[in-house]
């Protein structure tokens, strides 16, 4: 089980990784030509470049069209995408100011609650983005300007956040079997290094 935990959540960062750098490269492409298409405006390449400015113009330098609606979406996806590689290597965000003087027993027992609680939040929120999957699949809504089905966008959400459960209840699983048999978390367990 622990390979197919191991191989679910890195999959599904490489593909949000990927993903995320496509949007970066979209942005990028689509301020400078933005930004191109403004300095093409201007008086000199209008009086004094005429005829390269317009070919430019008529090639489509400009702002990619769409381009924040694919941003929206594919940035939900990578987030929903990389919070499996969180949950198992731990990477959330803790304070431990208050905990690091206590046994490592009582240690032990706070990071297991914290792993179900945190479990049942990543459940919660899926769940919700499957309501919102189903609402948008029955209504129909489309984006304003690329026209695509706005499910679309939660049901790529929603497949990463089905690996981000399934990730997190192993996780859970294991910090409450080391909790219970009073050992240390291995690197092992997890997938800690």
């Amino acid at each position: 089980m622990r390979r197919l935990v191991h191989a679910l959540a890195r999959a599904t960062a490489i593909l949000g990784g990927f993903v995320l750098l496509a949007l970066i490269v979209l942005t990028t492409l689509s301020i400078v030509g933005r930004s191109l298409n403004k300095f093409l405006h201007t008086d000199f390449f209008d009086t004094a470049l005429t005829g390269l400015s317009q070919f430019l113009l008529d090639l489509g330098v400009g702002e990619i069209n769409g381009s924040y609606e694919l941003l929206e979406a594919g940035v939900a996806f990578a987030i929903f995408s990389f919070l499996p590689i969180c949950q198992l290597f731990g990477a959330h965000a803790t304070v431990d100011i208050f905990t690091s003087g206590l046994p490592d027993r009582v240690n032990r027992w706070i990071a297991a609650f914290w792993e179900v609680v945190l479990t049942a939040v990543i459940v919660l929120l899926i769940w919700r983005l499957f309501g919102g999957l189903e609402r948008y699949y029955g209504n129909g809504e489309t984006t304003l300007f690329l026209q695509f089905p706005v499910w679309w966008a939660y049901a790529c959400s929603f497949a990463a956040g089905i690996v981000a459960c399934i990730v997190a209840v192993w996780c859970a699983t294991m910090r409450v079997m080391v909790a219970v048999q009073g050992r240390d978390l291995l690197p092992t367990d997890l997938g800690e290094h």
